[in-house]
């Protein structure tokens, strides 16, 4: 994983594997501008500045036209993770939309419960929608 942190809206990219073979490479624009604090959460462990991160982390759970969930990179179950903040860290705002495939949101457990958890949207996910926080497409 890489990230561009000079950029106003970085760029992300993940290298996903299955086995060990090679799938190819996925690129998110973080949209920093709107959700800064959980933009700069998933860029940061993407490049392991923190000395930690999401390299080796998997996705624990896929479930086909809904979601790709993973990067729980402390359990690697779907249990775990943490932010550059803390455990957890509030929510930025709802302003974005879970409008189709690509999008990449946080997943949590409640209002305010977000670590390191994701998914990517394979289908559009509107009851989503002020529930958990998009950053990324």
């Amino acid at each position: 994983l890489v990230g561009s942190p000079s950029m106003v809206n970085p760029t992300v990219f993940l290298d996903i594997t299955v086995d060990g073979e090679p799938l190819g490479c996925i690129s998110f624009e973080l949209f920093a501008g709107k959700v800064p604090k959980t933009a700069e959460d998933f860029r940061a462990p993407s490049t392991g500045e923190k000395g930690f991160g999401y390299k080796s982390s998997c996705f624990h759970r896929t479930i086909p036209e809904f979601i790709c969930q993973g990067s729980d990179f402390t359990r690697h179950n779907g249990t775990g993770g943490k932010s550059i903040y803390g455990e957890k860290f509030d929510d930025d705002n709802f302003i974005l939309k879970h409008t189709g495939p690509g999008i990449l949101s946080m997943a949590n457990a409640g209002p305010n419960t977000n670590g390191s958890r994701l998914f990517i949207c394979t289908a559009k996910t509107e009851w989503l929608d002020g529930k958990h926080m998009v950053f990324a497409r």
